[in-house]
This record gives C-alpha cells, sequence and structure tokens, in this order.
C-alpha cells in the first residue's frame, strides 16, 4: 500500500508545467504561490520530467532558474524537490562533508535510514554528480568506530532475507551482551557486526530476546557502553529498526520542538519521505506528541515556505481524529515491551555499616549552637533506607529526649526542609500527608490525588489508609467522597480500596475486558463508558491489563490511552490515562513527571520532591534510564541545571548518579 503523501498527478502534461513554470517566473519578479502549488502536487518523477520539458521549450536549466528567483528556505525546499531522490541524499551528504567541520547528524540519518536498494542509488549519484567516491570522502572526514559502523552501512549489504532462525537470535542477543554489559570495556567490533548486516526482521527478535535476558533495552546498553558520534549512529539503527516511521516523527519534532527550527533537518525528512511513508509518520507523531504534524509545522513556520511544507504533509490528523494502524503497531510494540519483566531498583541502599546511635550524634551534633550543618544533615538522612532512618528517629529520642523531626524542622526552611522531612517520614506516612494536603482548604489538587492513587499497589494503599487514619483521625475514602465527585470520585474511591486483582493475566477474560472497552454503541446509562473503564481499570490486575490493552490494539487498531483522551475529558480522562501508563510502564510515567516539573521557565519542587522521595527505594533508577531514553538527557544533569543550593545537593545524592 502506498503510503506517501504525494501521488503521480492525475492528467500530467510536463510541456504544459514546464511553461506555467516559466510564465511564474518570466518578468519583474515570481509567482511563488502558483511554483508551490505546482511542484509540490507532482510527483518527483513528474518533476524530472518537467526539468526535461523546460530544457528542451526554452534551453535553459529550471533549477539554475528557480534558485534564482527564489531565496532563502523556500528556495532550498523547492529546488530539493526537484532532484531524485538518490541525488537529493547525494547533495545533504555532500553540504555535510564540504568545508570546516562535519554535519555527523545528517550522515546518521541518511546511512541509518535507507534501504540497501536506497544506498546503491546513493552512491551511484554522488559519484555521478561529483565525480568522487562517496566511501573514500566519508573516510577522510570521519573517524574511529563512527567511520567504520558508516563504511559497512555504505556497502547496501544488510541481510534481507525473512526467514529467522531463533537460535541465531538468541546468540546474536547473547553476543551482545557479552560485548557490553557483561564485559571489561566494550567489544564494538561485534555491535558493528550484528546492528550493520542482519535483516531488520531479523534484529527486531533480537532486541526482543536482549530485553528478555538483559532486563533492559538494547537502547539503553548502547547508551551506557558506547559513546560520541557512534552512539548516535547505532540508537538511529535501532530506532530504524524499530520503526523507520516513528524514528523521523522524532526527528521532526525534536526540529522544530523550542525556540528555533532545524530547517534543513526539517526540509530533508519532507522532501525525502513525501513520496516513501509520509502517512506513516504522520500517524506516529500524532500518536507520540499529542498534536499533529500539520499542526506543528503551522505554528513553526510561516510564508510560502509554511504553504508547501504543509503541502507535503497531505493532511491534518488533528482534524481527521483518526488513528491508523503503523501508530497501532507502534502502540503494541511498546505493550509488548512493557510485558517483559524488568527488575525494579532504587538508588537508596541500605547503609553498609549503619549505627543508628552514631547517626543520632552526627545530627544533633549538626544542629546543635550557632547554624546548622546542612551537609552533615544531608549526608546521613540521604544514605540511610527508609528502615534505617526510622531508627534513627528512636536514638535520638532515647538519647537526648528530643523529636528529631520537630529539630529538623526548626533548623531547616524551605524546599530543603520539605524534602529532609519528607525522607524521614515512612512512605505510608508521607503519601497519606500529601493525600491530606491535596484535599484541605479551598480548592483540591487532582493531580497530587491521581498520581498517588494510581501508580500504589494495593499493599502501599492499605498501609497508606491506616497512616491517614492515624494522623488525621478520619478515613481516606470519606476524604476522597467529600472532596470529589461524579465518576472521578468513584475512581478514586474504587482505588482507595486496594482491592485491585493481583493473579496472571486471563486471554479469554482479556477478549471480553477489551470488547466492553471498545463498545462505544451501548446508551444503557447503567453502563456508561466510564463505568465500563472503571470496572475494568480500577481492579484488574497489571499483568491482566497489560493483555487487555493488547487485545484492544488488535480489535480496534487504537491505543487505548489514545480512546480516552478521544471519548472522555478533565479529571476522569487524567485518571485513566495515568492508571493506563502506570500498567504501561510506571517508570516512564514518573519520568515523564518529572521532566515536566524542570523543564521551561520555573521549577515544580513539590512534584519533584514527591517523586524523588517516593520512588528513591523503589524505582528510581528505573526512571533515570527512561527519563534519559524520552528526553536524551539525564534526570541528573535537569536537577543540576534546574535546582540549586543543599536542596539540590540533596536530591543529586538521591538521584544517584549521572546517566
Amino acid at each position: 500500500v502506498y503510503r506517501g503523501s504525494v501521488k503521480d498527478f492525475q492528467g500530467f502534461d510536463a510541456n504544459q508545467d514546464a511553461e506555467a513554470l516559466y510564465n511564474a517566473m518570466k518578468g519583474f519578479g515570481s509567482d511563488k504561490e502558483a511554483i508551490l502549488d505546482l511542484i509540490t502536487s507532482r510527483s518527483n518523477k513528474q518533476r524530472v520530467e518537467v526539468c526535461q520539458a523546460y530544457k528542451a521549450l526554452y534551453g535553459k536549466d529550471l533549477i539554475a532558474d528557480l534558485k534564482y528567483e527564489l531565496t532563502g528556505k523556500f528556495e532550498r525546499l523547492i529546488v530539493s524537490l526537484m532532484r531524485p531522490p538518490a541525488y537529493g541524499d547525494a547533495k545533504e551528504i555532500k553540504d555535510a562533508i564540504s568545508g570546516i567541520g562535519t554535519d555527523e547528524k545528517c550522515l546518521i540519518e541518511i546511512l541509518a535510514s535507507r534501504t540497501n536498494q536506497e544506498i546503491h542509488d546513493l552512491v551511484a549519484a554522488y559519484k555521478d554528480a561529483y565525480e568522487r567516491d562517496l566511501e573514500a570522502d566519508i573516510v577522510g572526514d570521519t573517524s574511529g568506530h563512527f567511520k567504520k559502523m558508516l563504511i559497512v552501512l555504505l556497502q547496501g549489504a544488510r541481510e534481507e532475507d525473512d526467514v529467522v532462525s531463533e537460535d541465531l537470535v538468541e546468540q546474536d542477543a547473547k553476543d551482545l551482551l557479552e560485548a557490553g554489559e557483561l564485559k571489561w570495556g566494550t567489544d564494538e567490533a561485534q555491535f558493528i557486526y550484528i546492528l550493520g548486516r542482519r535483516s531488520r526482521q531479523h534484529l527486531r527478535l533480537v532486541f526482543d530476546e536482549y530485553l528478555k535476558i538483559a532486563g533492559k533495552p538494547i537502547e539503553r546498553s548502547i547508551r551506557g557502553e558506547l559513546s560520541g558520534d557512534f552512539e548516535k549512529l547505532m540508537l538511529a539503527v535501532v530506532k530504524c529498526v524499530r520503526s523507520t516511521a516513528e524514528y523521523f516523527a522524532e526527528r521532526l519534532y525534536k526540529a522544530m520542538k523550542g525556540l528555533g527550527t532545524r530547517d534543513n533537518t526539517l526540509i530533508r525528512i519532507m522532501v525525502s519521505r513525501s513520496e516513501i511513508d509520509m502517512l506513516d509518520i504522520r500517524e506516529v507523531f500524532r500518536t507520540k506528541y499529542d498534536k499533529s504534524l500539520y499542526n506543528m509545522i503551522k505554528e513553526d513556520t510561516s510564508g510560502e515556505y509554511k504553504k508547501a511544507l504543509l503541502k507535503l504533509c497531505g493532511g491534518d490528523d488533528d482534524a481527521a481524529g483518526e488513528f491508523f494502524p503503523e501508530a497501532a503497531q507502534v502502540a503494541y510494540r511498546m505493550w509488548e515491551l512493557s510485558a517483559v519483566k524488568v527488575e525494579l531498583r532504587g538508588t537508596v541502599q541500605p547503609a553498609g555499616d549503619f549505627n543508628d546511635d552514631g547517626d543520632a550524634q552526627v545530627l544533633r551534633k549538626a544542629m546543635k549552637g550557632l547554624g546548622t550543618d546542612e551537609g552533615a544533615i544531608i549526608e546521613v538522612v540521604t544514605k540511610r533506607s527508609n528502615a534505617q532512618r526510622q531508627q534513627i528517629l528512636k536514638a535520638y529520642k532515647a538519647h537526648y529526649g528530643r523529636d528529631l523531626m520537630a529539630d529538623l524542622k526548626s533548623e531547616l526552611s524551605g524546599s530543603l526542609a520539605k524534602l529532609i522531612l519528607g525522607l524521614m517520614l515512612t512512605p505510608a506516612q508521607y503519601d497519606a500527608k500529601q493525600l491530606r494536603k491535596a484535599v484541605e482548604g479551598a480548592g483540591t489538587d487532582e493531580s497530587i490525588l491521581i498520581e498517588i492513587m494510581a501508580t500504589r499497589n494495593n499493599q502501599e494503599i492499605r498501609a497508606i489508609n491506616e497512616a491517614y487514619q492515624e494522623a488525621y483521625h478520619k478515613s481516606l475514602e470519606d476524604d476522597l467522597s467529600s472532596d470529589t465527585s461524579g465518576h472521578f470520585k468513584r475512581i478514586l474511591v474504587s482505588l482507595a480500596l486496594g482491592n485491585r486483582d493481583e493473579g496472571p493475566g486471563n486471554l479469554t477474560q482479556a477478549h471480553e475486558d477489551a470488547k466492553k472497552l471498545a463498545d462505544v454503541s451501548s446508551n444503557d446509562s447503567s453502563d456508561s463508558l466510564e463505568t465500563r473503564f472503571l470496572s475494568i481499570l480500577c481492579t484488574r490486575s497489571y499483568p491482566h491489563l497489560c493483555r487487555v490493552f493488547q487485545e484492544f490494539i488488535k480489535m480496534t487498531n487504537h491505543d487505548v490511552e489514545h480512546a480516552i483522551k478521544k471519548r472522555m475529558s478533565g479529571d476522569v480522562r487524567d485518571a485513566f490515562v495515568a492508571i493506563v501508563r502506570s500498567v504501561k510502564n510506571k517508570p516512564a510515567f514518573f519520568a515523564d513527571k518529572l521532566y515536566k516539573s524542570m523543564k521551561g521557565a520555573g521549577t515544580d519542587e513539590r512534584t519533584l520532591t514527591r517523586i524523588m522521595i517516593s520512588r528513591s527505594e523503589i524505582d528510581l533508577f528505573n526512571i533515570r534510564g527512561e527519563f534519559i531514553d524520552l528526553f536524551d538527557k539525564s534526570l541528573h544533569h535537569m536537577i543540576e541545571k534546574d535546582t540549586s543550593g543543599d536542596y539540590r545537593k540533596a536530591l543529586l545524592v538521591l538521584c544517584g548518579g549521572e546517566d
């Protein structure tokens, strides 16, 4: 099935188009609208014929005339559209390695994403256009393992057999693990050989097997074992093997997000993919970034340049409100990956040489007399497990007849005080306190209610209920009921029972549950959409829900999260989405919340503190891994950049390392 956004123009006449372009550029000024309308609505093959007809009719070079008449980004885009794909790639690579410096990102994008045939055509086009050998030029302009991998890709010799050997899949996964994680140093040659030669179908299975035996995705191992441009190249290869459309959707998003636009990247991708997989890219873009590619281009560009890009995009998926097979496949793959059991690890471990009396003395000394030794307090509190901190509280009371919490409260202030005091509470006490703050006073902080109630397991929920009753002499359920309403109240009260099933998934039941979630035809008010989602999302076990979500995708070609966003609103939508994301990948859910707490102007210290405390002994190590996978920067780096003083020091200790 053709998945490009630009198709052959019906009733095409090369001579007529050549004449129209000639007239658009004749005389003073040029009719840019006519030029972009014509060129963006013709396929590349037809544009090449127009160039030939233009030459035959007027004895002039059409590309040269377009360069003369147009300017800036619009000129670059239109001229790029006039070149055959292989010659377009050749020009991009020539520009990337010419002059001072090298555009490694351009080399990576082209060589990691092209098929064998496209690579062969590129090499021939480069030779024809520049009378030079592409391999020799790349060898002269790059170095090390990065150069070696580029040369392997440049051979266009990736295996293309769809028949996969299970034994070889297992062996390759094992070889990659032994070449990296299990080896002192890294055997880069093994990575180059396997990732540079094996077929895409084979490698997808290798990556799945690697996740099972290593307990982490191959991308995370690559980040840990490789570095620099070589690391970026190998990650690009992995992403293209998993989904070329997803790789380009991510490249386009990064080209436009934030201040400024990387126009060279935007142009190159919009031109090169317009007749290959632009529809797939659009679909994945809409699913991953909750906005259409069309709208992001519209917001980020202007003038004729914008109009031409929107024509190449071919449609607005926000307006269509649809969900497509490619996006469904990406979502399904993500569910499958999330179903693989990965060991959860905190960053705070019990201190090996723990002495509660000694720690109590250190803390007392740090707070005695004039001034406070915040460094000593941070050193003790952040490097002890919560169970050890509870022992320190008792030892302090026994030795000094004083309440350590009260002393810390009087000596510390601001964000550091909230962080240290939070660490001294038990996890259940801390969550209970956060929930109490969310419901007391004027207004309710629904985001905190959702975060805690949607992500805690049965045991944690029951402990929170007990801590809440003990601290505030009323039940959590009563406070949630009196402070919320409607379906949102019913969701929270259901979660507060701590009665979620804990068994494995049942495929037959999962299929039935998926059918219930997919049914939009029911008019029975007692069986509303929200009621059906509540009865399944708030009661079924996590393993079972993974199966339900997979069945939902098979049944509807929709991801369940997309369906929730489309069919619900407000706090009910946010609560269900949080449950789905928690089931799918809880560390990724918290990584996203941490990123949002620090991105942009200002810092949401309340969220940052809450998550760093509550996950430090559960899965903060995993959250760090997801953070760098999702945002291409480490949690450590972002905390370091976004916070300051002793608060920052304490957070960085809890973070547990730089990735």
